[in-house]
């Protein structure tokens, strides 16, 4: 679905404007995350057929629903949407240029799998991905076996911290915007800022969950504080793949996305790992270390290797 997404904007975005459009895109996810914790919460204490088979159900008839609206409202350039206007179409050539809007070039795999920008991406989404999905998969255990909240009410206080997604990602995208504008800084210091400073906060407010004393005010505040930090870099992150080639950018993002999943995956087995025994505090503190540990690293290996200028192989 996310290298669709980036196929797309390349044709329907400007691309002074691309950061604040892709993070306005992406915190459509944390819509649904937000909405899918609190409404799983509920539904596994007061659903239908038993309580969880019903969050099952309920997700899975909106998916449906949405497919049905992605079908009859997307196109894949301005020049085949059969509904557009021509004044719309003249100002998307001239926005964006009339060879960007029709050209479908091969993709360049051999150039594109030996870019170093590319692998720094990579490697900063692993990272990124690793931190988001410990916290959306794990947090709920977190809540219920640390901080002693119930179902019902840990669906709601998991959901928090990723408001901070919703809040911060589209100024952050704006402000990106602003930062490249002309006469102030290049794309390539407001993406290595925006990574360095996202990662390495969140690194840091991570590490200080661990050692929260019983609050669970503070902690839920400090895990806000954590997201809020990641989304700085994500808002780096998500939007990349435009800089580096526009055209190919679904390609992109389906191999950085492809890292990132890996994260996805091994993120909560390594969680389980580690609270295997007693699911304690000080088991989870060894959990945000860790988490701590990879955003440092992706961070670095960003700060050196990435970049936000579009490259030879993209021309």
């Amino acid at each position: 679905m996310l290298p669709a997404i980036h196929s797309l904007t390349a044709r329907w975005s400007v691309p002074q404007y691309r950061s604040a459009v892709v993070n306005v895109i992406f915190a459509g996810t944390d819509v649904g995350t937000i909405i899918g914790l609190t409404l799983t919460g509920y539904l596994c204490d007061y659903g239908f057929l038993g309580g969880w088979p019903s969050a099952f159900i309920v997700f899975g008839m909106i998916g449906c629903i949405w497919s049905f609206a992605w079908f009859f409202l997307c196109y894949d350039s301005p020049l085949m949407h059969p509904r557009i206007s021509m004044a719309e179409l003249e100002y998307w050539e001239q926005a964006i240029g009339s060879e960007d809007l029709v050209l479908c070039p091969p993709t360049p795999w051999r150039k594109i799998l030996t870019s170093f920008p590319v692998w720094a991406l990579a490697v900063a989404f692993f990272s990124n991905d690793w931190g988001y999905f410990t916290l959306i998969t794990c947090l709920p255990m977190y809540m219920h076996d640390v901080l002693g909240f119930n179902m019902t009410i840990n669906g709601f206080v998991s959901a928090t911290p990723f408001l901070a997604c919703l809040i911060f990602l589209p100024p952050c995208g704006m402000f990106a915007d602003w930062l490249r504008a002309p006469g102030r800084l290049t794309t390539t210091v407001v993406r290595k800022v925006f990574c360095f400073v996202g990662n390495i906060s969140a690194a840091c407010c991570l590490i200080a969950v661990g050692y929260i004393p019983c609050d669970r005010g503070l902690a839920v505040l400090m895990l806000f504080a954590v997201m809020a930090c990641a989304t700085v870099a994500f808002s780096c992150i998500c939007v990349n793949q435009q800089d580096l080639a526009p055209l190919h950018a679904g390609r992109i993002m389906g191999l950085t996305k492809t890292i990132g999943n890996l994260a996805a995956i091994l993120g909560p087995l390594v969680v389980g790992a580690l609270t295997y025994e007693r699911s304690t505090r000080e088991e989870w503190q060894m959990v945000f270390f860790l988490a701590a540990g990879i955003y440092t690293v992706g961070a670095i290996v960003y700060l050196i290797f990435g970049s936000g200028e579009r490259q030879s192989w993209a021309e």
